[in-house]
């Protein structure tokens, strides 16, 4: 009887929900063989989180603790040597971009060989002053100091958290952010249809859907002003937003006062995202930033059309002539049009979708013998 223990490795998040990195480490999570390596997490939230059960189901543990702007440095850093002491971790994995090199910081200090700090962003408050882009450059320098590794979801995320010279000399690893890819082709049920029904909407309508937190960074305000245009010019559309949080009121609120709350559907947090991706017509991220943007690989791998902000790194588009970028100052009508257009592009078969993943590199199958060599893990232990 094999009674080996399992090799771990600690992620440090913001919180266990289902936003773009939390999705990503579940889908690796998912898929590594759990009885060679397991993952826990520190969440910087007290209460429960979306993925906690799962976690706790898979053997993994997740710790709730104060973030670092509530406790302050010292008390942050001593709980997380805590933590990091209770369990013989082989490599800390930081995913709070600019603050990740405290999580690094306290693992060299507990004596973790491997220190790894990842960049899921491409922008921290662009106007700033002076003293916002001096703590950049001192968290930068905490990082400089304690991470072993370097990585990124894509250049322009690395450029922004560990400068441009580091990319330019290949000190920063680029980690392809990849999807469950069975898990929108293996569907089955006419979500089009069955969406509809549920969210009361008119067969005959079309839906422009956006996943994603409730949040400033997302626009979302933007989408509403595209719904009111598209309305105006008669057409027969709602909205979808999946997801829920701060600004889930103001949102409403503002839908109200446009006239259009009747054509929005607000669902909260869901767990059947390829299911909704799939009703789609088209997929609207008109974000104000994205180190990545993964929603928009879901959306392709539903094989839906995408209107997104080039906000969104240019790497996202695997080549399924589904995507399409547009500057956030350009005429609303613009935007309007580009969707209309996006209404009659055929989506593809899922044979095709997953020929164009594996080759792209986003199937995330694929890409677990490169986070696992990180970790000083080199033979494969993908799921049997």
């Amino acid at each position: 009887m094999n009674t080996k223990v399992p090799t771990r490795v600690l992620h440090i998040v913001s919180a266990m929900n289902r936003g773009g990195t939390e999705t990503l480490l579940m889908s690796l999570y998912r898929n590594i063989d759990k009885k060679k390596v397991q993952f826990d997490f520190v969440s910087h939230r007290k209460e429960k989180c979306d993925y906690d059960d799962e976690i706790k189901a898979m053997g993994g543990k997740v710790y709730h603790i104060a973030s670092l702007g509530q406790a302050g440095p010292v008390p942050y850093i001593r709980e997380l040597k805590k933590i990091m002491r209770s369990r013989p971790y082989i490599a800390v994995h930081s995913h709070t971009d600019y603050q990740s090199g405290f999580p690094a910081l306290a693992a060299k200090l507990s004596g973790i060989n491997k220190r790894i700090c990842h960049s899921h962003s491409n922008q921290w408050t662009r106007k700033n002053g002076f003293k916002e882009r001096l703590s950049l450059v001192v968290l930068q320098k905490v990082i400089t100091f304690s991470a072993t590794e370097l990585c990124a979801c894509s250049e322009e995320a690395a450029s922004f958290l560990f400068g441009e010279k580091k990319v330019k000399h290949g000190k920063v690893h680029i980690l392809k952010n990849g999807i469950e890819v069975e898990r929108f082709t293996q569907l089955i049920d006419n979500h089009t249809e069955s969406v509809r029904n549920e969210l009361g909407i008119p067969e005959e309508a079309k839906l422009i859907g956006h996943v994603g937190s409730l949040s400033y960074i997302k626009n979302h305000s933007f989408i509403l002003r595209i719904l009111k245009q598209m309305l105006m010019e008669g057409q027969n559309i709602f909205a979808v937003f999946v997801g829920d949080g701060s600004l889930r009121k103001s949102i409403e609120k503002e839908a109200k006062e446009l006239g259009i709350s009747e054509y929005v559907r607000i669902t909260g947090v869901r767990e059947d995202i390829s299911r909704m991706m799939k009703a789609f017509d088209v997929f609207v991220f008109p974000s104000l930033s994205e180190g990545f943007g993964i929603v928009t690989l879901e959306a392709q791998c539903a094989g839906t059309p995408c209107v997104v902000s080039d906000t969104i790194p240019k790497s996202t588009d695997i080549g399924l002539g589904l995507i399409s970028y547009l500057n956030l100052e350009e005429d609303i009508r613009n935007w309007s049009k580009e969707i209309k257009k996006a209404f009659s592009i055929k989506k593809p078969d899922n044979q095709t979708i997953s020929q164009s993943f594996l080759k792209m590199g986003f199937n995330i199958r694929e890409n677990i013998d490169k986070w696992l060599t990180l970790y000083g893990i080199q033979s494969s232990l993908t799921r049997s």
